[in-house]
């Protein structure tokens, strides 16, 4: 394996791939550099003199500018680079369409064809409590039935998705609350959903019920806990309906065109960008070649990237959307006295990453390079097939759970640091680096970190699309095994 990679032509600097020493003499895409300084694993070496002010070049795209003059073999990190990010900026429209993916519409999973006309790859049950109040009785209530119904083969768990909102609350912070909700309880996942109320919250059934809207009476069921006398048994007995009521599907064939697949990172190094993300775009193209959606999110984390999203826009109407996606994100950490830059996370630092554009080209790579056919707000679901921008911050579970609000059965999540976060939806975690793997197997269902010792990223493709076609038939992924199923709703103004 080599020591040292420029990832594209235009690159002025190099990534180190093991920790290097002061002295050492590296030679890379024709540089013979003499290292001034010790460099990490994952960290940035400038392949040649870089006076102050001037762009630093990653993935072939700017990442920011030095602060001062850098030299040849130096170390490339915060105290000598920062972003160039800062303000709303004007785009224009330069269509660039890639070739498509090779795909195949014949792979296929063993999931649950609802009378909806949705695809679920779990049949649980969800209790949704519709405000914090009865979050202990949520959990109480998924522990009872559990041990009463399970006699009930083809029920994939009784889980309560608990949360501390739905009281106190005004405005869009209220209805991002009630849609994301609204859009839990129909996701295909859940066999039978529970929708469990204290009664006096502002967040009230009927109050959710006017945003949820119709839905199949022996699928959804209400529980006010004030209106019966005994709500543990009130809840069992209607757990019992929806268990039935579930255990009438079972799994059958369904093409890979009834798949929606969420795209997440967190925990970021400098490897993410280079093995985890890209192998996920890889993926994430095969998927809508074969006529599913893939799903891209945390806007803050397409800063500085955005442009490359902007010209895959299917037409001029999305590329309006990406504009609008972009700019009110923007103007939403300008009107709250933050900057726009404000990433990434110490963690990400550690590992490598110095700036938000630097990170942002990284983040993006998810989204491999089918055309962008829609963007969603925040709690709406995908109405396209392809390749969809979804509204939602940066932080891990919020925009996971956005991603499970917005349709997606499975979510991919890549890390160089790691996490053993999931969420409502099975979460299949890449680790972009071979070490953390081996460290932490408890977290991790596929290793990325093979690509920088010499295995075909092609390959690897294939065989993650393998896992996730055996995820979405039924096996558990790491996360699903240690429990890990919280969700977060986010408390924000942000409306597209």
């Amino acid at each position: 394996m080599p020591k040292v990679l420029r990832l594209h032509e235009r690159d002025n600097v190099a990534v180190a791939l093991a920790d290097l020493k002061a002295g050492e003499t590296i030679a890379v895409a024709g540089h013979k550099l003499r290292l001034a300084e010790n460099i990490r694993a994952g960290h940035k070496i400038a392949l040649l003199d870089i006076p102050a002010g001037h762009e630093v070049i990653k993935y072939g795209y700017p990442i920011g500018r030095t602060t001062r003059p850098v030299a040849a073999g130096c170390w490339v990190h915060s105290h000598n680079l920062q972003s160039g990010l800062g303000k709303l900026e004007e785009y224009t429209y330069h269509p660039r369409l890639f070739p498509p993916a090779p795909g195949k519409n014949n792979h296929t999973f063993n999931g649950y064809r609802r009378p909806d006309g949705q695809v679920g790859v779990r049949n649980e049950l969800w209790i949704i409590p519709t405000v914090g109040c009865v979050n202990q009785l949520a959990e109480n209530l998924a522990r009872a039935a559990t041990r009463e119904l399970e006699g009930i083969t083809t029920l994939d768990g009784i889980y309560a998705l608990k949360h501390p909102y739905g009281c106190s609350q005004l405005g869009d912070d209220h209805r991002n609350t009630q849609r994301l909700l609204a859009a839990l309880c129909r996701h295909p996942n859940a066999g039978g959903v529970l929708v469990l109320s204290l009664g006096c919250e502002n967040n009230n059934i009927p109050a959710l019920r006017q945003v949820l809207g119709e839905v199949d009476p022996g699928r959804v069921k209400f529980l006010v806990a004030q209106e019966v006398e005994d709500e543990i048994s009130a809840g069992l007995r209607l757990l019992k309906e929806l268990a039935e009521h579930a255990a009438a599907f079972t799994r059958e064939p369904c093409s890979i065109a009834e798949l929606k697949l969420g795209l997440k990172c967190g925990g970021s190094d400098a490897f993410s960008g280079i093995t985890a993300n890209p192998l996920a775009g890889m993926v994430a193209d095969r998927v809508t070649a074969g006529g599913g959606t893939a799903v891209l999110t945390e806007v803050p984390e397409m800063f500085g990237a955005e442009t490359i999203l902007m010209d895959r826009a299917a037409d001029e109407g999305v590329f309006q959307k990406i504009v609008n996606l972009i700019n009110t994100w923007k103007q939403y950490y300008l009107e709250h006295g933050q900057p726009v830059y404000e990433n990434p996370s110490p963690g990400n630092k550690e590992g490598g990453i110095t700036t938000l554009e630097e990170k942002s080209l990284g983040c993006v790579q998810k989204g491999g390079t089918a055309p962008v056919v829609d963007v969603l707000a925040y709690g709406e679901r995908c109405r396209e097939k392809g390749l969809n921008l979804l509204s939602a911050p940066g932080n891990d579970l919020v925009s996971s759970t956005a991603l499970a609000a917005a349709g997606c059965q499975l979510l991919l999540f890549t890390t160089g640091r790691g996490t053993p976060l999931g969420t409502c939806v099975p979460t299949l975690k890449i680790a972009s680096n071979t070490a953390i793997y081996a460290k932490k197997p408890q977290w991790f269902d596929f290793n990325a970190g093979r690509i920088l010792e010499g295995a075909s990223m092609a390959d690897l493709a294939e065989e993650l699309l393998e896992e996730i076609l055996q995820v979405a038939s039924g096996r558990m992924t790491k996360a699903e095994g240690l429990g890990s199923r919280e969700i977060a709703i986010f408390k924000s103004g942000v409306t597209l």
